[in-house]
């Protein structure tokens, strides 16, 4: 593995279990706060960020059974990554899993000590990763999917599509023997969870009503608090992935700052020139445009290049979510291909160029080229592209047989909420 990933683009590098023995090396105090407080940030951004996001986007009567599949679909999650799931991300073993070594964290003590933090905190912060991707995936097939169908295939995806990714990318496996960049989750999260999402839009099949009758969201100022905590809650995904509090937390959190920024301004601007006024669902896309875009970057680009990745993601995202969902005639409820999917792709490539040196960025491993780096990003791109949707595949395979993926006409008419949980959001 190369010098410098450990220090800022592998987040786990030099943390494994295998590669520092527990209190062979001081816990700092400091860096200790530091991280637990980015895991709240990040536990924050799922329950209730992506739930409230996820929830105004969509009609009034299945309001609620998005906020449950977040909800208990973030509590399945903690509890498998708790099992097995952080063994075979970050222990040590092939290319595409880890080992049992860790596991129901068998061998780690509340002492144990990975780098200059505690190990239990590491596992934490990264269980909260683990946690928001799963959940990005549900809004794609939203309203129309059964709660038992989506548990299960959480768990079968989880297993088989983010521990292997996670592995490959964070835990010395396939892409991270290889140099990819990914600061903080732009394959393991966003392009991960996005063609799962795709997939299972397909897989499920189109709303009933979609492309004749209006299904626009029933609450803009609940989609405006969910991105606004996401907001906030990406300083802990980003600044938090330097796994100190150091100089590349610091300018992970500045990167975080201009980058969305940029991504809202485009994302308005483009919106005007095309329909005339921008929304405010525009501006609150175009903050997750920028902040999915530069979540690969931020701890490797500059703030200029951070500017320029949020800019483009801001009109990228706003093709996304208009063009390409046309042309895919697919039925994505909250664009999460169109956003974190798209957007996703476009920042791990640019992480690839402004990471440059002469860019502004910290550098690339020594004799690496730009040409070489991009390379290995598009490869990234790609294996995460095709091994999610393998998986994904398969799971919502699995899940059909098991339990039938779609819930009845007239449920879905009526609507899940007061079907699938026996309430309502809002009682007249």
């Amino acid at each position: 593995m190369i010098k410098r990933i450990a220090k800022s683009t592998l987040v786990a590098s030099a943390l494994l279990p295998t590669m520092a023995m527990a209190g062979t090396t001081a816990a700092n105090g400091a860096n200790n706060a530091f991280m637990m407080i980015c895991t709240a940030l990040v536990l924050f951004m799922t329950v209730p960020g992506i739930a409230l996001f996820y929830g105004g986007l969509l009609r009034s009567k299945n309001v609620l059974s998005m906020l449950s599949q977040v909800m208990v679909s973030f509590a399945l999650i903690c509890v498998l990554w708790f099992i097995y799931g952080y063994s075979l991300a970050f222990t040590k073993g092939g290319s595409f899993f880890g080992s049992f070594d860790a596991f129901l964290l068998k061998g780690i003590s509340p002492d144990s000590v990975s780098g200059s933090i505690y190990e239990y905190i590491f596992i934490a912060f990264q269980c909260s990763f683990a946690t928001i991707t799963v959940a990005l995936v549900v809004g794609a097939f939203a309203e129309r999917i059964r709660f038992s169908a989506v548990l299960i295939f959480a768990a079968l995806w989880f297993t088989f599509a983010y521990l292997p990714i996670a592995h490959m990318v964070w835990g010395g496996g396939y892409l991270a023997n290889d140099g990819a960049l990914d600061f903080a989750g732009g394959t393991v999260v966003h392009i991960n969870a996005a063609t799962a999402g795709l997939v299972g839009a397909y897989m499920v099949g189109k709303r009933i009503g979609f492309g004749k009758d209006s299904l626009k969201p029933h609450n803009l100022p609940m989609v405006f608090i969910g991105a606004s905590i996401l907001y906030i809650g990406w300083f802990g995904f980003n600044a938090g992935s330097a796994v100190a509090a150091n100089d590349i937390a610091g300018l992970a959190f500045l990167n975080t700052v201009i980058a969305t920024a940029g991504a809202i301004l485009s994302w308005s601007l483009v919106e005007k020139l095309i329909r005339s006024k921008p929304s405010l669902l525009g501006a609150s896309s175009g903050c997750i445009a920028g902040l999915v875009a530069v979540t690969p970057a931020a701890g490797t680009v500059g703030v200029g290049g951070a500017l320029i990745i949020g800019l483009i993601a801001g009109g990228a995202g706003f093709w996304g979510v208009t063009c390409l969902k046309k042309w895919l005639r697919v039925d994505d409820v909250c664009d999460v291909f169109g956003c974190h999917g798209v957007c996703g792709i476009v920042g791990c490539l640019l992480t690839g160029v402004f990471t440059a040196s002469s860019l502004g960025g910290t550098g690339y491993a020594e004799g690496v080229t730009m040409a070489h780096q991009l390379w290995v990003q598009l490869l990234s791109v790609v294996v995460t592209l095709v091994w999610s949707g393998v998986v994904s595949f398969i799971a919502l395979k699995i899940a059909d047989v098991l339990v039938g993926l779609r819930v009845d006409s007239d449920v879905e008419r009526e609507g899940l909420d007061i079907n699938s949980h026996g309430e309502s959001a809002y009682n007249s």
